[in-house]
């Protein structure tokens, strides 16, 4: 079997939400959350579609981020990138070569345009095959995945209410703070948090590089300590390049601590670990560059014996059913998959599908993973045409 074309479809999203609604999450990236320019109408969140074509007549197809906001990925750069140059690396090429294929095109950077082309080899693999992608990459562990969904930073007693409001109209029992910057107010709104969704559900929480010192993350951590919160993990609690710091929150407090932004690579997270860092590392198929890269990620870490969470990395249908697919098929991937994205706007599948992989989710709180060939989902392609982007 050989590539015959790779086809690219940037696609524009209008949202019913802010991507973290509330006031920002950190203290000093004001207005970091918003994703808006002059080109950026707001509410939208964009992405790219990869349809790789065979001589078999088999079509996988992927899906690229293109969010400026974290991976500093506009939609113009990754559609270009794609399809004038990754795209024509990869035609005659048998998209079973995966490991060449990623070799091929590990230039430093494009990360976003990456995974949208492993993600479409394997789902044209899995299509070919007639096996689901979690086969295809360690097996199909799990049937169902729990869900969790970030909070953005607010007045704790709205951050509650909030909380309450999804577990009752969305059934999502599990939840991340977006916090970073006064370590009482953060601890603040975890308690409220608690409180409001009892001892059960799944609370983290994540500063997204907002504590300015070690200190302030720590005594953020001993704070919840005190007031019982029951924090899982923190996520990134200071700069992605400040590993002595990360190092020492790590000794100094309960709470498991989780590098995200410090965590693209292979060799990131060789570093993580060599520094002995972290104790979660937050694998992101559009971080590592496919899911190809992210299983070697989840190697190391199963290595040195840490654990990994699939983080949100906000998406359309193909990048939900291949989350569930990595969490599924990895021994290391703590419960919980993050999914943000599926209170914001539509998958773009087919109806039934829709319905499984959107809000509200079951009433377990869970997701199931798909079983089908390839990704094993089917885009609309009427209503990929209805949110199609012109560029160029």
């Amino acid at each position: 079997m050989k590539i015959t074309d790779v086809r690219v479809v940037p696609v524009r999203m209008p949202i019913s939400e802010s991507p973290y609604q509330g006031r920002s999450y950190t203290a000093f990236q004001p207005d970091r959350t918003g994703r808006r320019s002059p080109r950026r109408p707001d509410p939208i969140l964009e992405y790219v579609l990869v349809y790789i074509d065979s001589d078999a007549g088999v079509t996988g197809i992927g899906e690229s981020q293109a969010d400026m906001g974290f991976f500093g990925a506009t939609v113009e750069e990754v559609f270009y990138c794609i399809r004038d140059y990754f795209g024509p690396k990869v035609i005659g090429l048998d998209p079973f070569d995966r490991e060449h294929i990623a070799s091929a095109l590990n230039w430093r950077g494009n990360s976003c345009a990456r995974a949208g082309i492993d993600l479409a080899l394997l789902d044209l693999m899995g299509k070919a095959t007639g096996q689901p992608v979690g086969a295809l990459v360690g097996g199909i562990h799990h049937a169902r995945l729990p869900v969790s969904k970030e909070i953005g930073g607010g007045e704790p007693d709205d951050m509650a209410a909030f909380c309450v409001e999804l577990m009752q109209r969305q059934h999502i029992r599990a939840f991340k703070a977006k916090i970073g910057g006064n370590p009482q107010v953060d601890a603040d709104r975890l308690k409220a948090m608690r409180q409001a969704i009892g001892p059960e559900a799944s609370l983290r929480a994540d500063a997204n590089q907002g504590y300015r010192t070690a200190k302030d993350a720590i005594r953020f951590c001993h704070l919840c300590e005190k007031y019982d919160v029951g924090l899982e993990l923190l996520e990134q609690p200071v700069g992605y390049q400040n590993l002595d710091g990360m190092a020492l929150i790590r000794r100094s407090v309960e709470a498991l601590i989780e590098a995200d932004e410090g965590c693209y690579t292979l060799q990131d997270a060789m570093l993580l670990i060599q520094h002995e860092a972290v104790d979660v590392l937050n694998i992101k198929i559009g971080k590592a560059g496919g899911i190809t890269n992210a299983k070697k990620i989840a190697a190391v870490a199963e290595a040195a014996g840490l654990n990994t969470v699939v983080g949100t990395a906000l998406g359309l249908g193909p990048e939900r059913a291949a989350k569930l697919h990595l969490a599924s098929s990895t021994p290391t991937m703590l419960p919980h998959v993050e999914f943000s994205e599926l209170t914001m706007h539509s998958a773009l599948l087919v109806d039934e599908d829709e319905r499984t992989y959107s809000a509200p989710i079951d009433a377990d709180g869970c997701l199931p993973v798909p079983t089908g060939p390839g990704l094993g989902i089917t885009l609309d392609e009427a209503k990929v045409a209805a949110h199609a982007l012109k560029i160029g």
